[in-house]
């Protein structure tokens, strides 16, 4: 049966997601198996390899393909930036209603080729609106984290220019990327590039950059995740909400959610005297970027001081500190 090195080479190709060695690591256990006498154990597991490679690798892996670049270059190098997240859903503090929603376009992608063979598309296109801070920037790194696909944000600095057409010229190249090379694509910041037409300001070359991205957008067919993030969905045009198959709306967190923040954040420390009543009115309204702050200046200053508990004086000029710098942004 199979030995040590075996097992461990296939924990590590299913962590390289390298199916092919995978399933050539599986026909040597089968064949170890049938020389020691276990005949019926190694038939199984070769029709169950058979019957894998009889599928395209991608379908086994939930997914259409390696991904054919590591850092964007050339134009693109100008228009995105990469990263490679580890983050989960579980790592966020969210909703019932908004995490399931996330883990059914998790559950469809993983099983696409499933839904595809009905003639149907997985969930790929998500607009999330909500306040600043709120959680929208962590979903779509977490989402890239859940699928193992690296995170392409959208540098608007890069895209946007003062030159008639050289928008729009940028969006085709960005949406050439997408159907190339499967990843999560995130526009933050969306209103910039999807804001309502027909406004006091509104001049031709804003017109013609919305209707751009909407062509680009619905004749989109690829395999990747696009992601549109706003902290304010009323300056949208009315016709991008129709082109996304998910519109997920977040908020400030409840109490619960503002407990089980600052518990999970604090938790290399002793918490257990805080006044929660006295904290939560410190904290609410606060967003969870703005919680974590609090939180990560009240460790800091624990840490300082030799302490062992972050006592309530601490984390309330924290929060308060916070609460502070939001009135001051708020004008």
């Amino acid at each position: 049966m199979a030995n040590a090195e075996q097992i461990k080479a296939l924990v590590k190709c299913h962590l390289d997601g390298d199916d092919e060695r995978f399933l050539a690591i599986a026909m040597q256990l089968a064949a170890t198996a049938a020389r020691q006498g276990h005949g019926k154990f190694a038939d199984e597991l070769k029709k169950l390899v058979d019957q894998a490679r009889s599928k395209p690798l991608e379908a086994l892996a939930g997914k259409t393909g390696p991904v054919p670049v590591v850092q964007p270059r050339g134009e693109l190098a100008g228009l995105l930036s990469v990263q490679y997240s580890k983050l989960r859903l579980s790592d966020l503090i969210l909703d019932d209603s908004i995490s399931i929603r996330l883990k059914r376009v998790v559950s469809e992608h993983a099983q696409q080729h499933k839904i595809k063979s009905f003639g149907l598309s997985p969930r790929r296109k998500l607009l999330l609106v909500g306040p600043p801070g709120s959680g929208k920037t962590m979903t779509a790194s977490a989402l890239s984290g859940e699928m193992n696909l690296p995170l392409f944000t959208i540098l608007l600095d890069g895209l946007i220019t003062k030159y008639m057409g050289e928008t729009a010229a940028k969006l085709r190249v960005i949406f050439d990327a997408i159907q190339k090379t499967r990843a999560v694509y995130l526009f933050d910041e969306f209103d910039a590039v999807a804001g309502k037409r027909h406004t006091q300001n509104d001049v031709g070359e804003i017109r013609r950059v919305l209707n751009s991205f909407l062509q680009f957008l619905e004749q989109d067919q690829s395999d990747s995740v696009i992601i549109g993030a706003t902290n304010h969905p009323e300056l949208l045009d009315r016709a991008v909400f129709r082109r996304f198959d998910d519109v997920i709306e977040y908020s400030a967190p409840n109490d619960e959610q503002i407990k089980k923040s600052i518990r999970d954040r604090l938790s290399m420390f002793t918490i257990q005297k805080l006044d929660w009543e006295s904290i939560l009115n410190e904290a609410r309204g606060l967003s969870y970027a703005d919680i974590t702050s609090a939180c990560n200046d009240a460790a800091k200053e624990t840490i300082l001081s030799d302490a062992e508990e972050v006592t309530m004086s601490i984390l309330s000029q924290a929060l308060s500190a916070r609460r502070a710098v939001r009135r001051d942004e708020q004008g």
